[in-house]
């Protein structure tokens, strides 16, 4: 299993990281999100935008928390994760979510949102949206939304997710 080093992703990041968006996913729909989202001063959160690197410092994974609310209160958004396909499968992934959700805690952040696999975001402490009262805004399968508090002892709001206009929702 290889150790994977991640970091903020910086200004040299971005084409890189939109090669590993472009390269994991079968449109440009997430990588011009991200872009999106980077020229919204309500949404992106400096230091929230992690990359997994190889040894030598390239990019091969990567993983966003943006600003969204829960009828008014903040919260964070979780997506895209990618993982470049040369890289993915060992762990790069898993990597640069933990980051991020590391630095969303240390930044007196509390509660992550994402909408994805059932069978893969629970590793990381995810559990469905609703044992929380919380709601997308679209229909959407009960085990696919989830949520996270990130800091156990504090309130979690309750209520509608209210995503940045990048995600078209």
């Amino acid at each position: 299993m290889t150790t994977w080093t991640t970091r903020p992703e910086t200004a040299d990041d971005i084409p890189a990281v939109r090669g590993i968006l472009l390269a994991a996913f079968p449109t440009a729909v997430e990588a011009d999100i991200v872009d999106a989202l980077r020229a919204d001063p309500k949404a992106w959160i400096d230091g929230l935008s992690m990359v997994t690197t190889t040894p030598d410092g390239a990019p091969v994974g990567y993983a966003l928390l943006s600003r969204c609310h829960v009828d008014g209160a903040p919260a964070l958004a979780l997506a895209p994760c990618a993982v470049a396909p040369s890289a993915q499968r060992t762990g790069a992934g898993s990597a640069a979510i933990r980051a991020a959700l590391d630095a969303a805690l240390a930044m007196g952040e509390n509660l992550v949102l994402v909408l994805g696999h059932a069978d893969y975001y629970p590793r990381f402490g995810f559990t469905p949206a609703s044992r929380f009262g919380i709601r997308a805004p679209f229909e959407v399968p009960d085990e696919a939304m989830m949520a996270m508090a990130l800091d156990g002892a504090r309130p979690v709001p309750t209520g509608t997710i209210h995503y940045p206009a990048a995600f078209g929702v």
